[in-house]
C-alpha cells in the first residue's frame, strides 16, 4: 500500500510541475510572438 502512494504523490507532482513548466513555455512563447510582431510593425 505505501508503494501505491508513493507512486500517486509522485506521479502528482510531476504533473503539476508539467503544467507548470509548459505554462512558462507558453508565456515565452507568446512573448516572443509579440516582439516579432512589433518588429513586423516597425519595419513596414
Amino acid at each position: 500500500m505505501k508503494r501505491i502512494s508513493l507512486l500517486a504523490i509522485l506521479l502528482a507532482t510531476l504533473a503539476v510541475t508539467g503544467c507548470n513548466t509548459m505554462k512558462g513555455f507558453g508565456q515565452d512563447l507568446q512573448k516572443g510572438g509579440e516582439k516579432i510582431e512589433n518588429s513586423a510593425e516597425r519595419h513596414s
